[in-house]
Formats: structure tokens, C-alpha cells, sequence
């Protein structure tokens, strides 16, 4: 019994938001983003997120899982290559905390420059979307074990699928943009607080990466 071609909805809406809930690089970008440059830039970096989860669906809905599963050497290119980008952001996050550290005598004005990595939010946020594990292996595993394949109109199921994580991931990253606004405030005359959670998120921008490179489609 399928609903629309979608086989066991309930289950995958618990699952999409379970999902979505889990921390991973697009959230912790646009949080990063909304924290140091306010509420248009992070969702500046959300419509970034919403570009690229629309193209790994459409990829998805064209056949990429199976051309991934069966050309090992192309899905070794792309995760390398989202995890050296990832470890990328990582180190540059960290290395923006020990610049803060070390400026904790600076005057405000001259903290208040936006950093390299965060100067650019929709198009940082879409390479990061793009080549985030958390989205890749959920669409590759669990998204489409809910598409029936006798279905006779396959973009249908697709389509409510993809809905469903859409709106799941507007509402998560809209909180997160609201809530780093805030900590901007709380933040901006506490430097070595901020430096610490900034050196916290370039760790685990890298723990991503390493995870992608060890990541399999098995």
C-alpha cells in the first residue's frame, strides 16, 4: 500500500526529521553564518542549502544512486573531493578562532570584519550542500527505499519526498538563523567565547570530512 507512490510515509517523515535534526555542515554553516553576519546573510547561506539539496534530488531522481553504485572510482572522486573541501572550511574556521584569541585586546570595530570563509554565504553554503555526507548518504540509502518503483509517474513520489524534507529543513534552518542572531549579541563582546565555539564548528567541519572519506554506499 503506497501513498502516491511513497510506500510507508509515516515512517519517513520521522525519519527526514530525525535526520534533519542531526547536526551536519549545512546547519552548522548557516548557524555560523547568521551568528557573525545576522539574519539576511544566514539566509542568504539557507538559500544556498535549498540550491544544492534541490540538485543531489534531481540527481537522485535521475539515476545517481545507481551510477554511483556502479562506478566505485567516480564516487571515490566525489567524496574525496567533499571531504578535502569540508576539512578545508574546518581548518579555516579554527584558524579564525586563534585570530580572535589572539585579538582579545583588539578594539571591536576591527573583530567585526567578516571573515574570509563566511564572506560569501550562498555560494560557501551551496559547495558545502553539495558535498555534504549527511545529505549524500540520505539520499542515496534512505530516501529512495520509500519510492515505489511500480508507481507509474515516478516524479510524483519524488516530489512529495522531497517536500517533506524541504520544509523540515526551512523550518530547522530558520530556527538556527533566529538563534545565532542572538548569540551574535551575546557574543560580541565576548571574544574568547566566540573564538571557542568557532574552533569547536572547524572540528567538527573536519570530523565531517574525515567521516565522508571513510563513507561507503554499502
Amino acid at each position: 500500500m503506497s501513498f502516491y507512490g511513497v510506500t510507508d510515509i509515516w515512517t519517513y517523515v520521522i525519519g527526514a526529521l530525525g535526520i534533519i535534526l542531526l547536526p551536519g555542515p549545512n546547519s552548522l554553516f548557516v548557524l555560523s553564518v547568521a551568528t557573525a553576519r545576522g539574519v539576511k546573510a544566514g539566509y542568504q547561506g539557507a538559500l544556498g542549502v535549498f540550491v544544492g539539496d534541490t540538485i543531489l534530488l534531481i540527481c537522485t531522481a535521475l539515476g545517481a544512486a545507481g551510477l554511483l553504485r556502479s562506478n566505485p572510482a567516480l564516487f571515490m572522486v566525489v567524496k574525496y573531493a567533499g571531504a578535502a573541501y569540508l576539512t578545508w572550511v574546518g581548518l579555516h574556521l579554527v584558524w579564525s578562532a586563534i585570530q580572535k584569541w589572539r585579538s582579545t585586546e583588539a578594539p571591536v570595530a576591527a573583530v567585526a570584519e567578516t571573515p574570509a570563509h563566511l564572506a560569501h554565504p550562498f555560494k560557501r553554503a551551496l559547495v558545502i550542500s553539495l558535498l555534504n555526507p549527511k545529505a549524500i548518504l540520505f539520499l542515496l540509502s534512505f530516501f529512495v527505499q520509500f519510492i515505489d518503483p511500480t508507481y507509474e509517474t515516478p516524479a510524483v513520489p519524488f516530489l512529495i519526498l522531497s517536500a517533506i524534507v524541504m520544509a523540515f529543513s526551512a523550518l530547522y534552518l530558520s530556527a538556527l538563523i533566529f538563534a545565532g542572531a542572538r548569540l551574535a549579541q551575546a557574543f560580541s563582546q565576548r571574544k574568547r567565547l566566540s573564538a571557542s565555539l568557532s574552533s569547536s564548528v572547524g572540528a567538527l567541519f573536519m570530523w565531517f570530512g574525515a567521516k565522508l572519506a571513510t563513507a561507503s554506499l554499502n
